[in-house]
C-alpha cells in the first residue's frame, strides 16, 4: 500500500477519534449543564415553597403569595422543559390551585405567634431570603420597580415587627411575674424596633399602641398598683396579637406614603 495512502488513513482515523471524543465531551457537558439547571430550578422551587409555608400567615399579603406562587410555577415550567424525573406535574398543579385560592381569598392558615428567640431568628432569616428574592425578580425584569419598592419596604417592616414581637412576648412574661419596670423596658425596646420603620403608617399605629401600654404601666407604678394585668392591658395585647391577622389593613395600606 502506498505510504501516502497509509498516512492519510491514519490521519483520518486520528481525526475521527478526536471528533468522537469531542462529541462525547460536548454531550457530557450538555448533560452536566442540564443537570445543573434542573438542580437550580428545583432548589428555587423548594426555597420559594419554604417561604410560602413557613413565614407566618399573617405576614403574607395576597400579592406576596402570588409573587411566590408565580415563581414556583415558573420553576416548574422550566423543569418540565428539561424533562426531569421529579414530580413536576404535581408541583405545578398544586401551585396553580393555590394561586386560584389566593385570588378567591380562600388561602388561609392559622397565625404564628413569635414567642421565642429561636422563632424570631428563623423568621428573620426567612424574611431576609424573601427580600433577596424580590430584589432578584426585579433585576430579572419579572417585577416592576413600583411593586418591588412597595414590597421591599413592607418586608423591612416585618423584620422590625418580628423583633418587636419578641420584646412584647418577653414583656408579657415579665408582667405575669409583676416585673413592671422590666416589662416597660421591653416595651421601649419594641418601640425602638418599630421606629426603624417609622415612615410606614403601619409602624406608626404599632408604636402608638405600645406607648399607650407603657404610659398605663408607668401610671400603675406611680400609684403603687400591684395588680399585674388589667382589662385595658388585655385589650392591647389582643389588638397587637391580631394586628396582622386582619386582612383589611393589607388591602388598604399604602406602603409608599
Amino acid at each position: 500500500m502506498d505510504t501516502t495512502l497509509i498516512i492519510g488513513l491514519l490521519a483520518a482515523i486520528v481525526a475521527l477519534s478526536i471528533a468522537a471524543i469531542a462529541v462525547t465531551q460536548l454531550r457530557e457537558r450538555a448533560k452536566i449543564e442540564r443537570a445543573r439547571k434542573a438542580k437550580a430550578f428545583e432548589d428555587g422551587y423548594k426555597r420559594t415553597s419554604i417561604l410560602l409555608d413557613e413565614l407566618p400567615s399573617q405576614y403574607l399579603t395576597n400579592e406576596l403569595k402570588l409573587i411566590l406562587l408565580q415563581r414556583m410555577e415558573a420553576s416548574c415550567q422550566n423543569l418540565e422543559k428539561l424533562g426531569t424525573a421529579l414530580p413536576v406535574a404535581d408541583w405545578l398543579a398544586e401551585a396553580r390551585q393555590r394561586q386560584q385560592k389566593v385570588k378567591d381569598d380562600q388561602d388561609q392558615r392559622p397565625p404564628l405567634r413569635i414567642d421565642s428567640p429561636a422563632k424570631s431568628t428563623r423568621i428573620k432569616e426567612l424574611l431576609e431570603n424573601l427580600f433577596k428574592l424580590i430584589e432578584s425578580l426585579n433585576k430579572a425584569g419579572e417585577l416592576d420597580n413600583a411593586t418591588t419598592k412597595k414590597n421591599l419596604r413592607y418586608v423591612l417592616f416585618l423584620v422590625h415587627k418580628t423583633h418587636a414581637d419578641l420584646h412584647i412576648f418577653q414583656a408579657r412574661e415579665l408582667l405575669r411575674q409583676n416585673e413592671k419596670r422590666k416589662a416597660i423596658h421591653e416595651y421601649h425596646l419594641a418601640c425602638t424596633e418599630m421606629g426603624k420603620s417609622k415612615d410606614n403608617p403601619l409602624a406608626a399605629k404599632v408604636i402608638k399602641s405600645l406607648r399607650t401600654r407603657i404610659k398605663e404601666l408607668e401610671g400603675q407604678l406611680s400609684e403603687g398598683q400591684a395588680k399585674p394585668v388589667t382589662e385595658e392591658q388585655n385589650r392591647l395585647d389582643k389588638e397587637w396579637g391580631t394586628f396582622l391577622e386582619d386582612d383589611k389593613w393589607k388591602k388598604k395600606a399604602d406602603y409608599d406614603e
